[in-house]
């Protein structure tokens, strides 16, 4: 990573940080991401449904590399995701770091 970026990141998780009073790693942005996207207020949700959110995340995150495409709601209004194309073979690091570039992206288009 490049100091720059890093700088980015760093300063993007002590902002989340700050914000919600938790200490965050790559996964619970995701989760916190694919909560703001189902924008469906305090629900309890099943194991399930929480890996579900992880993907709704996961799919706006990476849907501007052309890997997804917005197919919809469903009638639970739950947006659906078509896959476009296959990801990338990556080792761990390299998927963390496509992960990051993609959050500071969202984040950047959200401020």
């Amino acid at each position: 990573m490049d100091f720059e970026f890093n700088k980015k990141w760093l300063n993007l998780i002590a902002e989340l940080e700050g914000d919600t009073g938790e200490k965050l790693d790559v996964q619970s942005i995701i989760f916190m991401i694919g909560i703001q996207e189902l924008n469906q207020g305090y629900v309890k949700l099943t194991k399930d449904q929480k890996i579900d959110i992880m993907h709704i995340a996961v799919c706006i995150l990476l849907e501007p590399y052309g890997y997804y495409e917005y197919a919809g709601h469903d009638e639970d209004d739950w947006p659906h995701f078509d896959s476009k194309k296959n990801l990338p073979n990556l080792n761990p690091e390299d998927q963390e770091l496509l992960m990051k570039k993609a959050i500071l992206s969202y984040f950047d288009k959200i401020d």
